[in-house]
C-alpha cells in the first residue's frame, strides 16, 4: 500500500519504544497495510499486553517472536546461550530480509533489534541486508536501546525516547497493562 517505505528507529533509555511501534502498526493496519512485528528477546511465553490485544482482534498485524528463553540478568553470562541466540537472530533476520524483498508485508517492525545490535547479539550487516533488499515500498521500524551512529545513518527517521522520570525510580514494579 505504501509508495515509498522508509526506515524508522525508536531508541533511547525512556519508556515507549515498543508501544510507539505498535501504535504505528495499528495506524498502518487501519489504512489497509499488512504488518509484521517480530519481537527479539521477548519469547512467546512472555506476558505482553500488546501481543495479546492483537491476537484477540481481527487487524492485519502478525506478531511473531524469537522462541528462545532469554533472561536479561543471566543469559549474557552464558556463552552457549549467547551463541545460540546470535545464530537464531541471524537466521531470523535473513528470513525477514526475504519477507521484505517479496513484500509479504507493507511494514516490518523489528522490536528490540536495536538493543540486540548494541549488545552484539545481532550484526549490523544483517540489518543493513534487510534495508538494502527490501522492496522500495516496505517500511522498516527498528526499536530498542542503544542505536549506534552507524545504524542511525541508515534511517530516515530517528526518535529518541528520553527517561525524565519513571516509577521504577521509586521502586515500583512493572504493571500489567502499562509496562507490559
Amino acid at each position: 500500500m505504501l509508495e515509498k517505505g522508509l526506515v524508522q528507529i525508536y531508541t533511547g533509555d525512556g519508556k515507549g519504544k515498543t508501544t510507539a511501534a505498535f501504535g504505528l502498526a495499528l495506524r498502518a493496519a487501519g489504512q489497509g497495510n499488512k504488518v509484521l512485528i517480530y519481537q527479539f528477546l521477548k519469547p512467546p511465553s512472555l506476558d505482553i499486553g500488546e501481543r495479546f490485544a492483537l491476537q484477540l482482534g481481527a487487524v492485519r498485524i502478525r506478531v511473531e517472536a524469537l522462541d528462545i528463553h532469554w533472561d536479561m540478568s543471566e543469559s549474557f553470562a552464558d556463552a552457549e546461550k549467547v551463541a545460540q541466540t546470535r545464530a537464531a537472530i541471524s537466521e531470523t533476520l535473513e528470513k525477514i530480509a526475504q519477507t521484505g524483498e517479496k513484500r509479504f508485508y507493507d511494514i516490518l517492525i523489528l522490536d528490540e533489534i536495536v538493543f540486540c545490535l548494541s549488545k552484539g547479539l545481532a550484526k549490523l550487516a544483517d540489518i543493513k541486508n534487510i534495508i538494502d533488499r527490501k522492496d522500495p515500498a516496505v517500511e522498516v521500524v527498528l526499536t530498542g536501546r542503544g542505536a549506534t551512529q552507524e545504524l542511525i545513518a541508515l534511517a530516515d527517521l530517528v526518535t529518541e525516547m528520553k527517561n525524565v522520570k519513571h516509577p521504577f525510580d521509586k521502586g515500583l514494579s512493572a504493571r500489567r497493562g502499562i509496562e507490559f
